[in-house]
């Protein structure tokens, strides 16, 4: 292409005084300003963004899977399959990220730890968020966030309403399947507890998927989506592991320890189980 090729010639718009240009719509300046090492450390930089874009990644997720929910609940579920997909390729992407920040090493980390003072991702309160909405439920995990009304009310909200795999269950129960007492549930602010009934349920889905095809889908995809995520858990704990070993976490938490009970948790444990008794 020659250098005195002009796009303006094609019809590119080239001038912006009084218009809307990329950088407004998506307003650039605050995302690109919003970087503010507190250390000279080279790699903080790289800290920071893999960070903010993955708080940036998590929001579309919470969009994603909130309105999954909503269309679970109406019984539109194609609108929700497209949604879950989304979620679990969102997941994916950010698998990927930690590959990035894979790069930075241990000694590297510590030019710039102690800046950190005690933030921590412990204390991400959209992931706290994601993880309610598929319906690990704890509520001792609000209190990083109580000096935050605004974030308080968020993720109270969450816990008032059925989580994604709750909503999933109820719509078992409206197409006739016995769910025993998860049909007539009311208090959502707990983890529920493993159920048999639920199991029997969708092991029936699971042994004539032609005739419940609807419920199987969503039952794929919502493993789907929990498969990417404990990917994502077990990516965290490896990065941790490698950059600062088994020391405690700028948060107070045990580090890669705490991270590691976490791999044990199941957010649809009768999806997973039903395949043992298929």
């Amino acid at each position: 292409m020659s250098n005195s090729y002009d796009p303006s010639k094609e019809g590119a718009q080239m001038s912006f005084k009084g218009r809307m240009s990329y950088s407004d719509y998506l307003m650039l300046e605050k995302v690109l300003d919003a970087q503010e090492p507190l250390s000279k450390a080279h790699d903080e930089m790289l800290f920071i963004i893999q960070h903010q874009t993955s708080e940036l990644w998590m929001k579309l997720a919470l969009h994603e899977i909130n309105a999954a929910v909503r269309s679970i609940r109406q019984d539109r579920l194609e609108p929700a399959f497209k949604m879950l997909t989304r979620v679990a390729r969102i997941f994916e992407q950010l698998n990927s990220a930690w590959d990035v920040l894979r790069t930075m090493t241990p000694s590297e980390y510590t030019q710039f730890r102690e800046s950190l003072g005690q933030s921590s991702g412990f204390q991400s309160w959209q992931y706290r968020a994601i993880e309610f909405l598929a319906g690990n439920r704890n509520v001792a995990m609000l209190g990083p966030h109580a000096h935050r009304p605004d974030i308080m009310e968020k993720l109270e909200a969450i816990l008032a309403a059925p989580s994604l795999y709750d909503e999933a269950i109820r719509l078992l129960s409206r197409k006739g399947f016995d769910v025993g007492e998860e049909a007539v549930r009311t208090d959502w602010s707990e983890t529920r507890t493993e159920s048999d009934k639920v199991f029997a349920a969708w092991q029936i889905v699971y042994r004539d998927p032609e005739r419940y095809w609807m419920l199987y889908e969503l039952a794929e995809k919502l493993v789907d989506f929990e498969d990417y995520f404990r990917r994502w858990r077990f990516n965290h704990v490896t990065t941790v592991e490698r950059i600062i070993g088994m020391k405690r976490g700028t948060g107070g938490t045990s580090g890669a320890s705490y991270l590691r009970k976490m791999l044990e948790v199941e957010l649809f444990p009768e999806l997973w189980h039903v395949r043992t008794g298929l």
